[in-house]
């Protein structure tokens, strides 16, 4: 009996769930590693703190003495690190597995292991349903994977690399654009979250370990760092609890700023209740730290703010955009929220929508609830109707085009520096247009900048560009100025 979708329950979508996306590494060799060296296929499933933890294990697997390769079919082994935050995820990790199961079957690769966040959930459910995945490790255990491997006699147990391991290697969507994961879990209690089950409570990663891994991507190429968590205003509270003298953010930012030549830093799942005036003043005057922030409400209205069981209410959120806006310049701001949350009125979602006017967000990602098994919105009543759901996500994001696209309009004349992401395309609507985004732009969820007059630009390049000409999410621009 195969594994199928409609057997796991559904999970919800929020800030922290973006849709899956499936990334892979390039061929990657360390050192002294013979031709006959065992290759590995990584294939990453599910959000940015997903592709930080396959990078972190493409490393580890490469300094003992894989090769790891872009072709899963060429691979002796597969390994699939999981998403389990919704309905497509799951579907997607599902669907892989049982792919790398086939090419095993086939006898085209020796062995498949399942590592992540919905084995970390239904590991035994898994295990039962699909017995020819050879490892399953949830997030808790993916440190074993080398170990474990060698158990298995699938990596030679005598290797010695010939350089330093590194911290990381990027996959290859991601060479001067990536992610720094600063901690792990979170101790919030969202009804509609299941990520505590799954990652546990807020860890802080250890601020010098964190600054060494940035000044290595630094010196590997990467010129944009976006530090993601689970609530990234959370850093440093654990270990506070520990010892009253260790960091915060605003100390992990200064450190990053001081020990790294990473020119651009980006804020994502900040926490309105938790961003301080501190950090404000921080950004403000510092030129690396970009005038974004990722501030997830999921919703507007208090009343079902209070039934989310999250932290901030309207009060809130108006006094922190407020002073924000009032101390940083040019700040572009994205939130997230979720509609059709049991017990959702037709009132309520008008308050959201009126909110949003007010406060004009530069981006919005919406999203219809999904029920979790084991949240406390799961046995909520008044469960709104899939019908009532996509009707209001329609009116939202209907709404919110028209205020991203006045935001992005007020850009047009303006001369603004752009990360160059892609060169010219040969062909289609963009035609001889590099591919970058501005500060405003976060990379995979906002829109991108087509860039004339960029021929000679490579990924990687900083270039200024006069804006000339704005639609609801991308913008247009003309190179003003040589490559930074």
């Amino acid at each position: 009996m195969r594994l199928r979708t409609r057997d796991l329950p559904v999970f919800p979508v929020s800030s922290e769930a973006p849709a899956p996306r499936v990334r892979t590494a390039g061929s990657l060799r360390l050192g002294n590693h013979p031709a006959n060296a065992p290759r590995l296929g990584i294939v990453t499933l599910g959000c940015d703190k997903n592709t930080v933890d396959s990078e972190h294990m493409t490393a580890a697997l490469v300094s003992a003495g894989a090769q790891v390769v872009e072709d899963v079919e060429t691979a002796d082994v597969v390994v699939v690190n999981t998403c389990g935050f919704i309905e497509a995820a799951k579907e997607e990790s599902i669907d892989t597995i049982l792919e790398a199961c086939a090419l095993k079957e086939q006898g085209q690769v020796k062995a498949v292991a399942a590592v992540g966040c919905l084995v970390q959930r239904y590991q035994t459910e898994l295990a039962r349903e699909v017995p020819e995945v050879d490892l399953f490790l949830g997030i808790a255990e993916m440190g074993q994977l080398v170990a474990e491997l060698r158990g298995r006699r699938l990596l030679p147990d005598d290797f010695v690399p010939t350089m330093e391991r590194p911290l990381r290697i990027l996959s290859s969507a991601s060479r001067h654009s990536t992610f720094l994961k600063i901690s792990e879990g979170c101790d919030h209690t969202c009804a509609f979250c299941a990520i505590p089950h799954m990652r546990g409570l807020h860890r802080s990663a250890p601020l010098a370990d964190l600054v060494a891994e940035a000044r290595a991507l630094g010196e590997a190429g990467v010129r944009e760092l976006n530090l993601v968590s689970q609530d990234t205003t959370w850093y440093g509270r654990d270990l506070r609890r520990r010892d009253r003298s260790a960091p915060l953010l605003p100390d992990l930012l200064s450190a990053l700023l001081d020990g790294t030549d990473v020119e651009w830093f980006r804020l994502f799942y900040m926490y309105p209740s938790g961003i301080t005036r501190e950090l404000a003043e921080l950004i403000s005057r510092e030129r690396r730290l970009l005038p974004y922030l990722d501030m997830p409400l999921q919703h507007g209205s208090d009343r079902m703010l209070k039934r989310m069981r999250r932290p901030e209410r309207q009060a809130t959120i108006r006094e922190r955009v407020g002073w924000l806006r009032d101390r940083i310049d040019d700040l572009a701001l994205r939130t997230t929220v979720i509609v059709g949350f049991p017990g959702e009125t037709e009132d309520d979602f008008t308050v959201m929508l009126e909110l949003l006017d007010e406060l004009r967000f530069d981006r919005v990602g919406a999203f219809p609830y999904s029920v979790e098994e084991g949240t406390v919105a799961a046995e909520m009543p008044d469960q709104v109707p899939d019908d009532l759901k996509a009707e209001r996500l329609e009116r939202l994001e209907d709404h919110q085009r028209g205020l991203s696209h006045e935001a992005n309009l007020a850009l047009v004349g303006r001369r603004l520096p752009v990360l160059v992401d892609s060169a010219a395309p040969a062909g289609g609507e963009h035609l001889g247009k590099a591919v970058g985004r501005t500060w405003g732009q976060g990379p995979e969820v906002d829109g991108q900048t087509f860039l004339a007059g960029a021929t000679s630009a490579e990924p990687g390049d900083i270039v200024i560009a006069e804006i000339v000409e704005a639609g609801e999410h991308d913008l247009e621009g003309v190179v003003a100025s040589a490559c930074a």
